[in-house]
């Protein structure tokens, strides 16, 4: 089992990142962002302190999807052949808190998402898109630093049958989630 131990970095993620907003320029309001519910049904979060909160409260570990999504066509092809698959969607509703970590070149996220995401990508060492890392956190009681512990990550299934990269890519999950007791 790989376990990080990020304890001031990831205290200053979850202090700098209390919620995330957008302007709406026509009427000039904030819209919350911190959640969206694709067209799959599948809830993903963006900002980590709130996937955390959901994360905590059921037990499932966080499920971090660094992806460029306006430029990575890899990330596209996970999206399209994974993750809209019928048999993702089941078991990601089942298992997991989704987490999308974007670097996008043609649109700007807010900034303490920006900086978030750039500081999540830094502590996994996420070298390519798209990248999946499979992690929980546990806060120490008398301290009340946080740590991350990273169960295992995944990228696209390379050499999976075509059609049927969800297969391959839900068995990668299931070797990492066989590492970690429930």
């Amino acid at each position: 089992m790989k376990k990080y131990s990020l304890l001031i970095a990831l205290a200053i993620i979850i202090g700098a990142v209390s919620s995330s907003f957008i302007t709406d320029n026509k009427t000039n309001e904030e819209i919350s962002i911190s959640e969206v519910i694709d067209e799959s049904g599948l809830e993903w979060f963006t900002d980590f302190q709130k996937a955390n909160e959901v994360s905590k409260k059921t037990g499932k570990p966080i499920f971090g999807f660094f992806t460029g999504s306006d430029w990575c066509g890899w990330c596209t092809r996970l999206k399209q052949n994974v993750f809209a698959k019928e048999a993702f969607i089941k078991w990601a509703k089942e298992e997991v808190i989704l987490l999308e970590l974007d670097f996008p070149r043609r649109k700007q996220l807010p900034a303490n998402i920006a900086k978030q995401n750039r500081e999540l990508a830094q502590l996994f060492k996420v070298r390519g898109y798209p990248t999946v890392w499979i992690f929980n956190t546990t806060k120490n009681a008398t301290t009340s630093q946080v740590s991350i512990n990273a169960w295992g990550s995944a990228g696209y299934p390379q050499g999976a049958v075509a059609g049927k990269e969800e297969v391959k890519f839900l068995a990668d999950m299931k070797r990492i989630f066989a590492t970690q007791k429930k």
